[in-house]
């Protein structure tokens, strides 16, 4: 395969990428929205079905994904030299995939071309989650999931 054939993300390391390049990265699968557990001795990240009561549902976006820190302070902001904390993300995200050396999935968006297959692939969270605003705090340990990894 000729340099001239390869896709960006082939090429490119995280931080040779431009903004736009970054962004399409995001496949919109919304895992990224999903409350995360973190156990404190040994640094395992666990996932729930609990997710951003702002995430839309059917697109698994953000409506105010560009100041999205103005409604929830916390929320994450992935940079390229997140180094150790990429594991915050899900095995399958592009983010985490590229930093670790590893190809895109078939269904990712720039690879199929179509940006309902992660959803048909069923990578997506559109319509397995509870809004974090019908979930109390104490209860989000009982809503720990193994369908991301």
């Amino acid at each position: 395969m000729q340099k001239t054939d390869l896709k960006f993300w082939e090429t490119l390391s995280l931080e040779q990428m431009s903004r736009a390049q970054w962004e399409s990265l995001c496949d919109s699968c919304g895992r990224c929205c999903l409350h995360k557990l973190e156990d404190e001795d040994t640094g395992d990240i666990y996932f729930t079905d609990v997710v951003c009561h702002y995430l839309n549902e059917q697109t698994c976006q953000c409506p105010h994904y560009d100041n999205r820190q103005e409604f929830v302070p916390d929320c994450l902001t992935i940079y390229p030299d997140w180094g150790k904390k990429f594991n915050w993300l899900p095995s399958t995200c592009a983010y985490r995939l590229l930093h670790e050396g590893k190809p895109l999935f078939d269904w990712h968006p720039l690879i199929s071309k179509d940006l309902q297959s992660v959803h048909l692939a069923g990578i997506s969270v559109r319509g397995r989650t509870f809004s974090d605003d019908k979930i109390k705090e104490e209860e989000i340990e009982l809503h720990m999931i193994d369908w991301v990894e």
